[in-house]
C-alpha cells in the first residue's frame, strides 16, 4: 500500500507525501487506499468507500452540515513528481489542482473532531476528465444522501479566495471530409485538413461575451483543442476533425450553448461528446453568505467548469475554496505556496469551529 499518511504532517509536508504518490485520472487506486487508510482509524468519523471515492462524515446531530470535497486526480504527469520545496514554493503534480486542497481536507477531518456543524469530507476520482466519469457524478446516482448539506465547499486552486458559481463547458466535434490522393497529384485529391482552414479562423476571430451575474463577472470562450487528420506522408487527407470546447457564463442552458456554437460553425455539423451545465454564484443562499463572510474577502467568479455545478443540480448552494493557483494549476510548473496552504487550513478551522450564528 506504500507509506501511511500522517495526518498530523503540517499541510505543506502533507501535500508532498500526495503529489509523491501518483494518481493521473483512472489510477487513484493506490491513493484512495492511502487515503480510506488514514481515516479508518479517526473515530469520530464514519467511513464509506465506493470505488476510488472516499467519503468521512461525522454523525454528531447538528442543525446543519457542511460538505468539503475534493478530486484525488491529477492530470498526466509533466516530468513532475516527485514534488520539490523551493523556498514558500511546493512544485509538483496536482500540488495547485488539488492536492493542497486534499491535504487541507485530511488535516481538517483529523485535526477538527468535534465540529461546530457536521461535516462530510469526500475525496472522490475521475474530475479531470469527461464528465460521465467523475466520481463525485457516481456517488451522486448511487448515493444521494452522502452529499447532502446545507454547503458545499470544493477545494479547487483559488488562491484562497472565494470563487463563486462556475462556467459550463461542452465539447463538440467537426468533422471535415475530402479525398484521398496520392501527395505527388495532389490536385487530383481534396485535401480534408485544408479545409478545417475557414474553421480555425473562425474559432480564432471569436471574441467571447463577458456577463455579469449577481456583480461577478464571467467570460466566455470558444477554442480548438484538438485537431486529427492525415493518413500517411505521402497520401492528401480525406477526413480531419477539429474538437472544440465552449467555456460559457451560467445564465446559458447546455441546449443554448449548443445552439451558439452551431450558429458560430455553420454550416458545419457540430457532434456533441461532453457536456457540464454552469452554476449561478448563488451569493444570496444564506450557506454561501455566511461562508463569504467568514472569509472576509469579495467573492470572484470561477472561471472553468467545478462540480459546484453538481452540487447546485442536488440543491447544494456550494463554493470553490483552495490554496491553489488556478494559473499554475495543469502546468509543468505547477505549484503552490505553503504559507496559503495553512491560510485556508486556518479560515475552515475557524469555519468548523464557531457557531453557525456566531458571526
Amino acid at each position: 500500500m506504500g507509506t501511511p499518511l500522517d495526518l498530523t504532517l503540517p499541510g505543506g509536508e502533507l501535500t508532498a507525501a500526495l503529489v509523491d504518490v501518483p494518481s493521473i485520472s483512472g489510477g487513484e487506486g493506490p491513493l484512495a487506499d492511502l487515503v480510506c487508510g488514514a481515516l479508518r482509524d479517526l473515530p469520530h468519523l464514519g467511513l464509506e468507500r465506493d470505488g476510488d471515492a472516499v467519503v468521512a462524515r461525522t454523525q454528531l446531530g447538528h442543525g446543519s452540515r457542511v460538505v468539503i470535497a475534493g478530486h484525488l486526480d491529477t492530470v498526466p504527469i509533466a516530468g513532475n513528481v516527485p514534488s520539490r520545496r523551493e523556498g514558500d514554493l511546493l512544485y509538483g503534480c496536482g500540488t495547485s489542482d488539488m492536492k493542497s486542497g486534499i491535504a487541507v481536507m485530511l488535516r481538517l477531518a483529523a485535526l477538527v473532531p468535534q465540529p461546530s456543524r457536521d461535516v462530510s469530507f469526500i475525496c472522490y476520482d475521475q474530475e479531470e476528465v469527461d464528465a460521465e466519469r467523475n466520481g463525485l457524478g457516481r456517488l451522486a446516482r448511487r448515493h444521494p444522501d452522502w452529499l447532502a448539506g446545507d454547503l458545499a465547499v470544493l477545494m479547487e486552486p483559488t488562491s484562497g479566495r472565494v470563487e463563486a458559481g462556475c462556467q459550463g463547458t461542452l465539447r463538440v466535434l467537426v468533422t471535415l471530409t475530402g479525398r484521398r490522393a496520392h501527395s505527388a497529384r495532389a490536385w487530383l485529391g481534396d485535401n480534408a485538413v485544408h479545409r478545417a482552414g475557414p474553421v480555425l479562423t473562425r474559432l480564432a476571430a471569436y471574441e467571447g461575451r463577458e456577463v455579469d451575474i449577481d456583480g461577478l463577472r464571467f467570460r466566455e470562450g470558444l477554442s480548438a483543442v484538438r485537431i486529427e487528420g492525415g493518413v500517411a506522408g505521402n497520401v492528401v487527407p480525406d477526413r480531419c476533425t477539429v474538437t472544440v470546447n465552449f467555456r460559457y457564463a451560467p445564465d446559458r442552458s447546455p441546449q443554448e450553448a449548443l445552439a451558439h456554437v452551431a450558429d458560430v460553425l455553420t454550416p458545419h455539423e457540430c457532434v456533441l461528446v461532453d457536456s457540464a451545465p454552469g452554476s449561478p454564484p448563488a451569493l444570496r443562499a444564506p450557506g454561501v453568505a455566511e461562508f463569504v463572510r467568514l472569509t472576509s474577502q469579495q467573492p470572484t467568479a470561477k472561471l472553468g467548469w467545478t462540480d459546484v455545478s453538481r452540487f447546485a443540480g442536488l440543491g447544494v448552494p456550494a463554493v470553490n475554496y483552495g490554496p491553489g493557483d488556478p494559473e499554475v494549476a495543469h502546468a509543468a510548473e505547477e505549484h503552490v505556496q505553503v504559507s496559503r496552504i495553512a491560510e485556508c487550513e486556518a479560515v475552515l478551522r475557524h469555519y468548523l469551529t464557531v457557531k453557525p450564528e456566531s458571526f
